[in-house]
């Protein structure tokens, strides 16, 4: 049976839903790049929200980056789900509303996606980009191997060699113990690099104020900054999958999310769970990972 992808005329338009969130956004750009290099004459179109919006500037697969579908388009590939989008999808005008089958009311769609075990042909669990770059797949791009994230930056930071720390997260499951960050950033600082803390607008910096604090940076920045490290160490968030995205040597200490599912994509990496949960992850523990990615002893785990 003839593919989507190949029933679309040269220069087709498709818009891809991608509303939220960042690590999600960073996860849509592997499956972005494996669409791309297979039929490079399709303008795509990239429905995000503002505040993430960033994540997809200045990368050559994008072709425009809209809060809406607009227009007209030929193609809408819906990989967010939600309410809000499944009316984008509905509403598009678009000759195929594509999602996955797993989506409540995927029964707007003119194709629905199956599981990705089922397009891969392995029944085992799927990472994110695998999740996506396998509706890639369906739709008809040749399987291949999955890249890494791709995310640019405009420039990178003048500084001294330095880590990048995030102590933050959404919820206390998945923070680790913020007396153990100080620690560790104390333990980085010794060894010589320069620890840079990062934060969002609600997050209490105050502790670490005797380092240098970046608070709500613009996702420009953010790529900026992680684009120059010399290693990240964070909580399971989205600034973890920026910095792999850019190949960076990445600790992440996971609470309640499924590392399978989240981990640091084509990069670096060591992944640190415990099965007490998060505040049991000693800081030896998180030392000991980073010391032995600075000496280059653990490969891609993705």
């Amino acid at each position: 049976m003839e593919s989507l992808l190949a029933r679309l005329p040269s220069r087709s338009r498709i818009a891809v839903i991608r509303l939220r969130s960042m690590g999600d956004c960073v996860l849509t750009t592997p499956a972005l790049a494996l669409l791309k290099a297979y039929r490079s004459d399709l303008q795509v179109r990239i429905v995000v929200e503002p505040r993430f919006a960033g994540i997809f500037e200045d990368n050559p697969d994008v072709d425009e980056i809209s809060p809406r579908v607009g227009g007209h388009v030929d193609l809408v590939l819906n990989l967010h789900g939600g309410t809000r989008s499944m009316w984008m999808t509905l509403n598009s005008g678009a000759r195929f509303g594509v999602g996955f089958g797993h989506h409540r009311f995927s029964g707007i769609y003119s194709q629905r996606i199956p599981r990705a075990q089922e397009i891969l042909g392995e029944e085992r669990p799927v990472h994110t980009a695998e999740h996506l770059a396998a509706a890639m797949f369906w739709l008809g791009v040749p399987r291949a191997e999955i890249p890494r994230a791709r995310l640019i930056a405009s420039r990178r930071p003048d500084y001294s060699p330095y880590v990048v720390l995030h102590p933050f997260a959404a919820t206390a499951e998945k923070t680790w113990p913020r007396e153990r960050f100080l620690a560790a950033a104390d333990q980085m600082q010794a060894a010589g690099l320069q620890p840079m803390i990062v934060a969002g607008p609600a997050d209490d910096t105050a502790p670490f104020s005797k380092f240098q604090v970046l608070r709500n940076p613009t996702l420009g920045a953010l790529k900026s900054l992680m684009s120059g490290a010399a290693l990240f160490i964070g909580n399971d968030s989205g600034p973890a999958h920026v910095a792999a995205a850019f190949g960076i040597p990445v600790v992440v200490l996971f609470g309640p999310s499924d590392p399978v599912t989240w981990a640091p994509w084509r990069t670096e990496s060591r992944v640190l769970t415990s099965h007490g949960g998060i505040s049991q992850i000693a800081l030896g523990e998180v030392m000991a990972a980073a010391e032995a990615l600075r000496n280059g002893e653990v490969k891609n785990e993705a």
